[in-house]
């Protein structure tokens, strides 16, 4: 994510430089044709090509509605998982005690109890975070988006699992790591060791529930990011507003030369290069930015943080256990485009 006040004019242009050099060259190609070798017909009536316009902007306008839905989406997931996990905190620390338990056991222990269900919280949110972050077939993997996942450090691999086991028991890591959806199992553990502390009477009946209901709530949060992560933007749609978005900035130069050429003096033609490239230019843009928002947990400038989220849920829950030794520093921007991972 993007953590200053807007992207500057020149990184826009940087972002897309290649695409400008592009539109240069094919855009001096007609007028050259036209200027020195005198072939009136490298022009196409605007007319029919305006049409081609308007319905590229009506398609580029729904895919880029649609994929801000996608990334809207997919924060206020996140945003629902900040609230389950300061609510699972509170609930843990609050309910488990010794009022209901036959047999008590000491203050100590009920803290251990405490801290091992919010550290294991914690380990939901980074495995979570680890699964979002591996990169699937439709999200951009080019060599550039590669180095810059390892620049933001979003890149994921099964040593990054290694990070929990500091927060969980050896018995525990070892279980999830034979697993395949390592998170979802994290909540299983959760789910057993609330039915332990039930049988125990150290929670009682209602707040046995209540405790069960986050965990079914994380479930839920988990579900809904895995359905973003897992299901691309119907390629149907991704892939006509493309071929039409190329189609419409092939065929703008040679437009433009039928406008120009009417123009006096004749020189006045060589304005279709500018004007064609600065036209293929926003179109391009607009066909990049729906692009790139629509795979808002792929590791790059224009995602959802969970990286920094799941690092302020961890600082936040875990002085709410009075611990302030050894907490994690807030993720900062990264890079002259302030990205925030």
């Amino acid at each position: 994510m993007q953590a200053g006040r807007r992207y500057t004019f020149f990184q826009v242009v940087n972002w897309t430089r290649y695409y400008i050099l592009l539109f240069i060259l094919w855009g001096t190609l007609p007028v050259c044709g036209y200027y020195f070798l005198d072939w009136q017909w490298l022009h196409l009536p605007w007319q029919p090509l305006s049409l081609i316009g308007i319905a590229v902007a009506f398609y580029l306008g729904f895919k880029n509605n649609s994929s801000y839905e996608r990334l809207w989406e997919a924060r206020k997931i996140w945003g629902g998982i900040v609230n389950t996990s300061r609510s699972f905190t509170v609930a843990s620390r609050d309910f488990i005690t010794n009022q209901f338990a036959t047999e008590k056991i000491s203050q100590a222990d009920l803290q251990a109890i405490q801290k091992r269900l919010v550290y294991r919280h914690i380990a939901w949110i980074k495995a979570l975070t680890y699964q979002l972050r591996v990169v699937q077939p439709w999200e951009h993997a080019n060599r550039f988006d590669q180095a810059y996942r390892e620049f933001v450090g979003t890149t994921v691999s099964e040593k990054s699992f290694e990070a929990l086991k500091n927060y969980l028991s050896a018995e525990d890591y070892a279980y999830v790591m034979r697993k395949g959806n390592r998170a979802s199992h994290l909540l299983s553990l959760q789910s057993s060791d609330l039915k332990n502390l039930r049988q125990t009477e150290l929670i009682e009946d209602f707040r046995h529930m209540e405790l069960q209901a986050f965990i079914t709530e994380c479930y839920n949060l988990q579900g809904q990011s895995e359905r973003i992560k897992n299901f691309p933007f119907p390629r149907q749609y991704a892939s006509v507003n493309y071929y039409f978005t190329i189609i419409f900035i092939l065929l703008l130069p040679f437009g433009m030369v039928d406008i120009f050429s009417t123009i006096t003096p004749t020189y006045m033609i060589w304005l279709t290069i500018p004007f064609s490239v600065i036209s293929s230019w926003v179109f391009w843009c607009m066909e990049m930015i729906g692009d790139y928002s629509e795979n808002p947990f792929e590791g790059l400038y224009n995602d959802v943080p969970i990286n920094a989220i799941a690092t302020s849920i961890e600082i936040d829950i875990r002085q709410m256990l009075d611990e302030n030794d050894g907490l994690p520093e807030p993720l900062k921007p990264v890079g002259a485009h302030k990205i925030l991972n």
